[in-house]
């Protein structure tokens, strides 16, 4: 599979810590078209899955695979896609989780890119040296195809000033420690099919975007702009998540310094694997576990509240910041799936003039807000893979990188 003249077709990945998902779009509309979805998950157990979706998003039984590192788990999925398509690549658009300060722009990998995304590693240990990797990765397998990066925080670059700086020695603002926001791909996403369902009035009024998944994350908008969100520096901040802590006292961290000896290295494994839905339920991060475990364990109940809770606090912070609130979307795994999550974040906010209808709710319906209900709450699957599709034609139509 080479690049050629007719190239009408471009990969998108997304890599997880533990997963890749590859797309394949047609880029014949203005609109980028879905052919074909895969992924490969569980990456560097014993045995990892390989999972196929067709374009109608029907999914075909997981396979079992060996992939010990990202790279294994590419060459699955290119091998895979040669061997049900002869069509032309013309670029390859990758999620990007951290930008730095220097990269707010979906933008053309080149070295000097690879190079300075390198040089932040620090910010984003997690995700950026397994990003780093795909790229040379698919450079290797698609020599002369055009690679192209998606940042996760370019959607909350703007930030007002307030938002966005830490209250630490003014110096480090310098060094770009600041907060960032993530989840930008999949809001970018949302708030398009917000305009697309609703219309752009809206999509323009004060909104507040609920990314629950594995990472959790919720965002102000207002103008169609991002002016608050939970996140922080790094992914790890926040509200607390499957497995990562969120917000902790600082004081904390020296205190497990200075009481436990726990290095940067330790520390870090702490706050971003063992804490979490994991550190208080002390059996799982499955939030459909957990349901399921609430009425016989106590630590399963008190991981669901305090989960619910911490969200439920921060729409009401984020209406503030928003000064109102017109539209509630819910959005990620959790967000589209769990009616009991959604039930309890919104239990308690009525104050806002939000109420939800119980049967919608149930049903995971489009709009779940009661007819009474002066804030609309929406559930809106979302699709980081198009958002990368999108990015990816236009920088092609507006610079001309593919043949």
């Amino acid at each position: 599979m080479e690049a050629g003249d007719n190239a009408r077709n471009i990969l998108t990945i997304n890599a997880g810590s533990s997963s890749i998902k590859l797309g394949l779009f047609s880029l014949d509309n203005d609109i980028p078209k879905r052919l074909l979805e895969s992924a490969v998950e569980d990456i560097g157990q014993p045995v990892a899955r390989f999972i196929v979706k067709s374009a109608d998003a029907a999914e075909n039984s997981p396979q079992s695979v060996v992939a010990g590192d990202h790279a294994a788990a590419a060459e699955i999925l290119v091998d895979w896609l040669k061997q049900q398509t002869s069509v032309t690549v013309s670029a390859v658009g990758h999620r990007i989780v951290h930008g730095g300060p220097k990269y707010y722009e979906a933008c053309v990998i080149d070295d000097e890119v690879v190079k300075n995304l390198r040089e932040l590693t620090l910010f984003d240990p997690e995700h950026l040296p397994v990003e780093i990797q795909l790229i040379e990765t698919f450079q290797r397998l698609f020599p002369e195809v055009t690679q192209i990066a998606c940042f996760d925080t370019a959607f909350h670059h703007d930030l007002p000033l307030p938002a966005r700086l830490l209250p630490i020695p003014r110096r480090y603002e310098g060094q770009g420690i600041r907060r960032y926001g993530f989840h930008g791909l999949s809001y970018a996403y949302v708030l398009r099919e917000l305009e697309r369902l609703a219309g752009p009035e809206a999509a323009n009024g004060r909104v507040i975007m609920a990314h629950l998944g594995s990472g959790v994350s919720l965002a102000a908008v207002h103008h169609g702009k991002s002016i608050d969100t939970t996140m922080g520096l790094t992914p790890t901040g926040g509200v607390p998540m499957s497995t990562r802590s969120g917000d902790l006292d600082p004081g904390l961290i020296t205190y497990l310094v200075r009481s436990e000896g726990l290095d940067a290295a330790q520390l870090d494994d702490l706050v971003n694997f063992q804490s979490g839905l994991l550190g208080i339920s002390g059996t799982t991060a499955d939030m459909e576990a957990l349901l399921q475990q609430e009425d016989s364990d106590s630590r399963a109940k008190d991981a669901v509240d305090l989960f619910c809770y911490q969200i439920k606090k921060s729409i009401g912070g984020l209406a503030a910041a928003l000064g109102g609130l017109n539209t509630l979307v819910f959005t990620g795994g959790m967000g589209e799936q769990a009616p009991k999550i959604r039930a309890r974040i919104c239990q308690g906010l009525e104050f806002l003039g939000l109420t939800i209808e119980e049967s919608r709710n149930a049903t995971n319906e489009g709009v779940i807000s009661s007819d009474e209900s002066t804030v609309t709450v929406r559930v809106i699957p979302t699709d980081e893979a198009a958002t990368i599709a999108q990015n990816v034609q236009d920088i092609i139509a507006k610079k001309g990188t593919a043949t």
